[in-house]
């Protein structure tokens, strides 16, 4: 069966003084197309994902690689195309930030200094060292659905935590070989700059990330394990980029394994092991699958269940504030 969405992960960093004057005209060619997603844009350059049929994403990349609002400052740019059956996003925002990757360290400017790619092709020579120490940069709950044989786990909640797992638990002296990998590529860039800022020697990163890893390495070749997490409505895939089994807790979105979908605190939509006890964000999830139920029966879950249970909530909440506005209307004649 044909994938009718095409994906594009891009990120670039490119000094970009003019940021603001950006938003405006990237949102309404996206917003004209039908293309939906996130884009950031900050002074240190793009990171995004969007989706869309296959002719406004291939519209969208020659836009930004060759049009006149970039004038040439994208080229370079890290990309990754791979496709959805169903729409991986509800709506389009293109949004201005102090950094397209939050770190919180001025001192990491991947502008002037990064560490070492390396291909994907070459990436088991590299990990499978004993003098490398192999370094999973991104968040818990995305290492939970899978990782690189052997990486260690910093365990944070978010990627400005990097900074405090590096100062407790790595010493230059000690690991003089850093080898790191994120889903795309650009958490390393930032990372990879932090490390050599602290006086780490040589720091290795995984060139376009985890998806370039598994679009580009035999399944029988790959050191891989489990799904990678992804940040839209596919929730994670796996070797060729094939959207994976996982799927996302609605109350708390935590990804869920077929394992966690066993646990006896999950409820489709409701609740996941998660989250179990937090009685209020189960109650908001409850009338929110309730929502997404309702949708399916009117035939409208082909668009996906998210933005009809986000469009339902919508209409009601119109109906309320319309109903409260005629009950007081009533009440003042």
């Amino acid at each position: 069966m044909p994938h009718p969405f095409k994906v594009m992960a891009i990120y670039r960093f490119a000094d970009l003084p003019d940021v603001k004057e950006l938003q405006a005209p990237l949102a309404a060619f996206c917003c004209g197309r039908g293309i939906k997603g996130t884009l950031i844009l900050a002074r240190e350059g793009v990171n995004g994902t969007v989706a869309g049929t296959p002719e406004a994403i291939d519209a969208l990349h020659a836009f930004l690689m060759q049009g006149p609002l970039f004038s040439g400052r994208l080229e370079g740019a890290e990309i990754k195309f791979s496709f959805a059956h169903e729409p991986p996003f509800a709506r389009m925002k293109v949004r201005v930030k102090d950094e397209i990757v939050t770190l919180r360290a001025p001192q990491a400017n991947p502008a002037l200094e990064v560490g070492t790619y390396v291909a994907p092709r070459d990436w088991n020579d590299l990990v499978t060292r004993q003098d490398v120490v192999l370094l999973d940069t991104r968040n818990a709950y995305e290492v939970g659905l899978g990782s690189f044989a052997g990486a260690r786990d910093p365990g944070t909640q978010n990627f400005t935590q990097f900074k405090d797992y590096v100062a407790r638990n790595l010493d230059p002296a000690r690991d003089r070989k850093v080898a790191m990998f994120c889903t795309g590529g650009i958490r390393c860039e930032k990372a990879s700059s932090y490390l050599l800022s602290q006086g780490f020697e040589e720091v290795f990163h995984l060139k376009g990330g985890i998806l370039a890893y598994l679009e580009t390495v035999p399944t029988e070749e790959s050191l891989w394990r489990g799904e990678c997490f992804v940040f839209d409505e596919r929730v994670s895939v796996g070797h060729g980029l094939e959207p994976g089994d996982a799927s996302l807790c609605r109350a708390c979105r935590h990804p869920l394994t077929t394992a966690d979908r066993a646990h006896p605190d999950y409820r489709e939509g409701v609740s996941c092991a998660h989250c179990a006890g937090d009685a209020a964000r189960h109650a908001a999830a409850a009338e929110r699958q309730k929502q997404v139920l309702l949708a399916q029966r009117r035939g409208l879950a082909h668009l996906g269940d998210a933005v009809h249970a986000a469009a339902e909530e919508g209409r009601e909440r119109k109906r309320v504030r319309a109903e409260h506005s005629r009950g007081k209307a009533k009440a003042a004649g």
